[in-house]
């Protein structure tokens, strides 16, 4: 997941054309970068942070409900368990133990409503991006969103990385 090397051509395509995409709506790679290590800077995570807002020089990310660390442990747990994995999409539900399984449930249940807002902070730059925690949540079916994992978990070399490569 956070291994681009190892993704498929597929999924590095893809990769590449959302985080592209992103950069351009909010005045380019360099905004996104800088967005990133501004999140990066705040310990021990971004998303705990109390105000809900970082900002960087040229733009600002902002979210709705504060990530408690009980749910950011599981979170990165899970994250951790498929970071080098060679696919950005996986179900985070299939578990073999039942216990864990009612653990990751109820953290998806708390942090599916998390919607992040990305905006320059010169209007003239973009129209910004918004997102969430999980691309795809029904049934027994959670799938993180592959730009959340790269804002919050994966290293600035990855998205370098994503955005640099050609199709």
């Amino acid at each position: 997941m956070c291994n681009f090397n190892k993704l498929d051509e597929d999924a590095k395509g893809l990769i590449h054309l959302l985080m592209k995409k992103s950069a351009d709506s909010i005045g380019g790679t360099n905004f996104l970068l800088g967005l990133l290590e501004a999140m990066k800077e705040k310990k021990p995570n971004a998303l705990m942070f109390k105000g809900c807002i970082i900002d960087s020089k040229e733009t600002k990310i902002k979210w709705n409900k504060i990530v408690f660390k009980d749910k950011l442990d599981i979170l990165e747990e899970v994250v951790r368990s498929r970071k080098s994995s060679d696919t950005d999409v996986f179900n985070i539900l299939e578990n073999d133990s039942a216990k864990k399984k009612k653990k990751i449930l109820n953290m998806v249940k708390t942090l599916a409503p998390i919607e992040f807002t990305v905006t320059p902070k010169n209007e003239e730059d973009g129209a910004g991006f918004n997102f969430k925690v999980f691309e795809k949540v029904e049934d027994d079916v959670a799938t993180i969103n592959p730009l959340f994992a790269a804002m919050f978990f994966c290293s600035a070399e990855y998205m370098k990385k994503a955005l640099k490569y050609t199709i």
